[in-house]
């Protein structure tokens, strides 16, 4: 999120962008996430800023010129209940309305799209081809090496220590590397961000929540098979292709909130459940090896977009911060710059809370 916010304010012509990084780039959520691109959601901004971002990732590699693996094999959801059928033909109608050519499937369609699934307990499923997924750190270094040539400086293994403001709009920031005097101060801090928020005084509430991904050995009979990026949405589980074997993953309802990035065994019993009900020839498969990162969650699963003064926040997106990036991107550029962006994003500003206006997205896992 910080390197496309850098990437397009500088491509705007704003010539004295400074970023800020802990550790390195891309070494937060992005790196570990499963790198899924799509436009299927509930939330009409959703929708807007994953169709938007879909199209600025067809174009990566000649803008801002970077190759990202991206495969547009689909997305496809998995329904098990009369009410998650219901709720995803009221969302297709939303999509296609908007321009995304999603669409319903009956259970034998999804079988022959998604030939690894079960389909016992199936109701329904959709689909939507122009979703897929790319790769994460591919993204990170197209953004940060464009921005680099148009003149942003980017501190990395460098800590934000404090966030002074200094009066006019004005604000000093302390770092464990110097201090850094600007005009202008966006958040994009991911799960972290609520620390960031509390030094000026504005509430973000996001919490971190870990999620966790593993990997199979190859897996000879998806040799040149199209494997879309598949949700048994009633569980959560869900896999797609990672080079010649398959990544997948599954959110565990028993995580609390904390930074904890070490694998834990405690999910293992409920995924080896849901793969059994849903993919059991995975069940067959050995286990390279896996990762645990961060969602960054707030209270309605949508993300939190907007200013206090020149204080500007791009954070908590809930899982959905990697694929919404491009279009995030030239929103925060046009909220720093005063323009109008593409879709009006005031309804995700972190004061809905306060005001009793959540809006929450139906489509996460």
């Amino acid at each position: 999120m910080g390197t496309s916010i850098a990437f397009h304010l500088a491509e705007a012509g704003v010539r004295d962008v400074v970023v800020v990084e802990r550790d390195d780039l891309g070494s937060g959520s992005t790196c570990k996430a499963a790198g899924g691109v799509r436009a299927q959601f509930s939330d009409e901004l959703n929708i807007r800023l994953g169709a938007r971002s879909i199209e600025l990732f067809q174009r990566f590699p000649q803008r801002p010129g970077q190759e990202i693996d991206l495969h547009q094999v689909g997305y496809l959801f998995l329904l098990s209940s009369r009410e998650h059928v219901t709720a995803f033909e009221r969302n297709v109608d939303l999509q296609n309305s908007l321009g995304v050519r999603s669409r319903m499937l009956t259970v034998e369609e999804a079988r022959r799209i998604s030939p690894l699934i079960e389909t016992d307990g199936l109701l329904a499923a959709t689909f939507s081809p122009d979703d897929g997924h790319c790769t994460p750190e591919s993204v990170v270094l197209g953004y940060a090496t464009a921005a680099r040539r148009s003149g942003v400086r980017f501190h990395t293994r460098t800590t934000v220590r404090s966030i002074v403001g200094t009066g006019s709009d004005s604000f000093r920031v302390e770092t464990d590397r110097g201090t850094v005097s600007a005009g202008t101060v966006v958040c994009a801090a991911g799960a972290w961000s609520r620390e960031i928020g509390e030094m000026v005084g504005v509430d973000l509430p996001v919490s971190p929540l870990r999620r966790q991904i593993m990997f199979t050995e190859p897996m000879p009979e998806l040799h040149d098979r199209v494997t879309p990026f598949t949700i048994d949405f009633g569980s959560t589980f869900y896999f797609h292709r990672e080079g010649r074997g398959l990544l997948f993953g599954m959110s565990d309802p028993d995580e609390t909130p904390g930074f904890k990035l070490d694998m834990s065994d405690a999910w293992l019993p409920r995924l080896t459940e849901a793969i059994g009900r849903r993919a059991p020839r995975l069940l067959d498969v050995g286990v390279r090896d896996g990762w645990a990162g961060l969602y960054e969650v707030t209270p309605d699963h949508n993300a939190l977009i907007g200013s206090v003064g020149r204080f500007f926040y791009a954070t908590g997106f809930s899982g959905h911060g990697f694929l919404q990036g491009p279009a995030v991107g030239e929103v925060v550029r046009d909220l720093v710059l005063g323009r109008e962006p593409f879709v009006d994003v005031s309804s995700l500003d972190a004061s809905r809370f306060a005001a009793d206006r959540a809006r929450p997205e139906l489509n996460c896992v």
